[in-house]
């Protein structure tokens, strides 16, 4: 199995990503299908097509601030805008020429990529690495503005599987994961 590969839910048009926040971001966003105030536009944020790791990080829900689990629809021309615009968010002599080319990339990407260990349905890492997308700059507006096609709230089905693995029914508990299939090789340069 390919370490770095993207790996989502996506269609023709769409790939879904993940972000959880406490309600009074995640409430509004759905209602009005586009993140609003309290939502700050000037800070980063981070999405992700894991859903496995994206319950690593929010605790299946149960962290503070990060109890409203969206699924959020972009369009894939966006997600392509964020791979073109985007640097890693550490030196990899491989991909940069020198540290100091490095930090002057990083500094001036409205995209930062990171890859972390991606985890199976018990949270346990796995031996090949998920991707991370902070979002800050020119693409806080576009994702929110012109990326965005459906904010959905899934944190009840989020519960469900978790209450699932816990009571060990972890093959019930596979059965309602996304079905999340490797994006593009092609694409993916870092």
């Amino acid at each position: 199995m390919k370490e770095k590969a993207v790996r989502a839910v996506f269609d023709k048009e769409t790939i879904t990503v993940y972000q959880a926040y406490r309600p009074a971001i995640a409430v509004p966003a759905v209602k009005n299908q586009k993140f609003v105030p309290p939502f700050k536009l000037d800070r980063m944020t981070w999405i992700k097509p894991s859903f496995l790791w994206m319950m690593y990080r929010c605790g299946w829900t149960l962290k503070e601030g990060q109890e409203h689990v969206l699924a959020i629809k972009i369009k894939r021309e966006g997600w392509e805008w964020a791979m073109k615009h985007a640097c890693l968010s550490h030196f990899d002599e491989k991909m940069h020429t020198s540290r100091e080319e490095w930090k002057e990339k990083l500094q001036n990407a409205p995209v930062r990529i990171q890859w972390d260990p991606e985890r199976d349905i018990t949270l346990e890492k796995l031996d090949y690495r998920a991707i991370q997308v902070g979002l800050s700059g020119e693409a806080v507006p576009n994702y929110v503005n012109e990326w965005i096609v459906e904010i959905k709230d899934i944190s009840a089905q989020c519960r469900e599987i978790h209450q699932l693995v816990q009571n060990g029914k972890i093959e019930q508990a596979k059965a309602l994961l996304p079905q999340e299939e490797i994006y593009s090789e092609d694409e993916l340069v870092f």
